[in-house]
């Protein structure tokens, strides 16, 4: 009896209120795990972690290896690949188990994220609490997840076949495209938890959609180097061995090849790009501190304090020559410099109360089926 009254509890038609209320706290929660997501695969990165399963089980990847024979079949199979044959030479089962465990971990939060997502959706479908509507839109951010997980194996293909390193083109892309959901799944979040009595006047953005761009630029950047090892040379700031512009910026033919290529030139960007975006992200806070609506003023003070922390963790990875807890640190915080800049650009611009209805219309489907 008490197991179907809570049935009944989960699938009975909500308060609108509270509907909202609990879709907003779900994707939230989901943006949290995609958030956690990316500074495991980080950390992979800059343990060199990330070769260690040289293959791909969609269904069945979640099973660890549950005896001394499977490790060994598993271990037998990454010495056939350069990793091993020109970098881990002489590695023994121990050592390989401490690179293993960390990509697994890695894999198995992405199924896990997967039935965090699909599971809620499916319940909150079937209640009402979200709309048949609307279920397009989370269906699409599902793929999107399926599409990082085909993109997380293309990626690890490319270290295993002639270097052993992942493209970080491959890289670039597949953090990329787990910011965007990570993005999407906050703004969906936003529009459930945000009151919906519109704003007095609809202020404007400003420069938040540039500070958007350059941080979105700063971060592929920073893919670039950490898939070219870039960080591990020029270890001074801000000159480069003291030059402000250093050798052999532009080495290679054509020109535009050294800004995706030419390691020299991609740190030369990174820093750069950088310090552009500090100057950009503290002068857009701080004249919405002046003239931005109220609900702005806090999340406009983290955006100021999130990204002079990120540059100073930037430099101090830098010139200590990346040690991993500083650069897992300066990964984490991009994440959460996006999330705080998307979080001001809502409570400048939030649309009004009729926009939210159409675009989240829970109250809707409460009273139809009402």
């Amino acid at each position: 009896m008490r197991k179907r009254g809570l049935l009944r509890l989960w699938f009975a038609p909500a308060p609108p209120e509270e509907a909202e209320r609990a879709v907003g706290l779900w994707l939230l929660l989901c943006a949290g795990l995609v958030g956690l997501m990316v500074i495991i695969g980080g950390l992979t990165r800059l343990t060199n972690s990330g070769l260690s399963m040289v293959e791909w089980k969609p269904l069945t990847g979640f099973i660890p290896p549950l005896g001394e024979a499977e490790w060994m079949d598993l271990f037998e199979k990454y010495k056939q690949f350069p990793e091993y044959q020109r970098v881990n030479g002489g590695m023994d089962l121990e050592g390989f188990k401490g690179i293993f465990w960390l990509e697994f971990l890695h894999r198995v939060l992405g199924r896990v994220i997967g039935l965090a997502f699909a599971l809620p959706f499916l319940a909150f479908l079937v209640s009402r609490r979200i709309p048949l509507i609307s279920a397009p839109r989370y269906g699409v951010l599902f793929l999107l997840g399926g599409l990082q997980g085909l993109l997380g194996w293309y990626m690890v293909k490319s270290g295993l076949v002639n270097r052993p390193d992942v493209s970080h083109l491959r890289l670039a892309a597949h953090m990329g495209l787990a910011v965007v959901i990570l993005s999407a799944l906050f703004t969906h979040a936003l529009a459930h938890l945000s009151p919906r009595a519109p704003l007095t006047r609809r202020h404007s953005l400003g420069g938040l959609p540039i500070a958007l761009a350059l941080i979105a630029v700063t971060l592929t950047l920073g893919a670039f180097v950490a898939g070219t090892d870039a960080g591990l040379m020029y270890n001074t700031f801000p000159l480069m061995n003291g030059q402000l512009i250093p050798d052999g910026i532009l080495t290679l033919d054509p020109w535009w090849l050294n800004a995706v290529e030419n390691i020299i030139t991609i740190q030369f960007l990174h820093r750069w790009m950088a310090i552009v975006t500090v100057t950009v992200v503290v002068a857009v806070g701080l004249r919405l501190l002046r003239d931005g609506p109220p609900a702005a003023q806090i999340p406009a003070r983290f955006m100021i304090a999130a990204v002079l922390v990120q540059a100073t963790l930037g430099i101090a990875t830098l010139v200590l020559v990346v040690p991993i807890p500083l650069a897992s640190a300066h990964q984490t915080g991009a994440i959460v410099l996006v999330t705080l800049t998307l979080w001001t650009a809502w409570e400048c611009h939030r649309p009004p109360a009729h926009f939210l209805e159409k675009v989240t219309p829970l109250s809707e489907g409460f009273m139809a089926k009402d």
